[in-house]
């Protein structure tokens, strides 16, 4: 059995845009992408809330930097065939990085996580999907204007810089923006339709990695 690792932030999660809570298992995309793979294929979802690409945020009791718990995750649950990356939203806030250039360089960290390690009982570096974010939305909603400020605009751009990151170092590349929007009720989360979409559309690509 091959075994995909999911590993982002609540949109991998499943938070619901109003703030209401978590979608249905049926609704999330990783699990939606188990469903169209098959048994043949174990999905992990590891989401967290607020996770970044490879930055601090002690605003929470959680440790957010993705860099410094990918590891652990990958450790948890090895033996794997392929990791799929979807982070760099919250990277988008201003206390955070705020910028896609620095977004790319926490992917490019992810990437070399991935590759170099620790794995045990010879087990081989998984292959690498990594997944742009939906762009941010424009709402008018103070609070959020200033957390994001520039976030927003730069968020247009992480699918051309994820793009530049993935290839030269032979990741695949899906750009989650090409099939699904940000909810207009907060501009960061995705209605259950749109977390459905972007598990549908990546399985075939998921398939042709896998070789199934």
């Amino acid at each position: 059995m091959k075994t995909v690792l999911c590993y982002g932030d609540s949109l991998t999660w499943g938070y619901i845009p109003d703030g209401s809570g978590r979608h249905a298992l049926k609704d999330r995309w990783p699990q939606v992408l188990q469903a169209e793979l098959g048994t043949h294929v174990h999905v992990v979802a590891d989401g967290l809330n607020g996770r970044t690409t490879a930055y601090d945020d002690h605003l929470s009791g959680f440790e957010r930097n993705g860099a410094k718990t990918l590891t652990t995750v990958l450790g948890t649950h090895f033996p794997l065939d392929l990791v799929i990356i979807m982070l760099g939203t919250n990277d988008m806030k201003n206390f955070i990085c705020g910028n896609a250039q620095g977004t790319k360089r926490g992917i490019q960290r992810l990437i070399e996580i991935v590759r170099t390690a620790p794995y045990q009982k010879e087990a081989k570096a998984p292959k690498i999907l990594i997944m742009s974010p939906p762009a941010l939305g424009e709402i008018d909603e103070p609070e959020f204007r200033l957390t994001f400020e520039q976030g927003i605009e730069q968020s247009r751009l992480l699918a051309t810089f994820y793009k530049s990151a993935a290839e030269p170092a032979n990741c695949a590349f899906f750009d989650a923006g090409s099939v699904a929007k940000t909810s207009p009720l907060d501009g960061v989360h995705l209605d259950a339709e749109n977390t459905r979409a972007i598990g549908k559309a990546i399985a075939p690509i998921v398939r042709d990695i896998l070789e199934l």
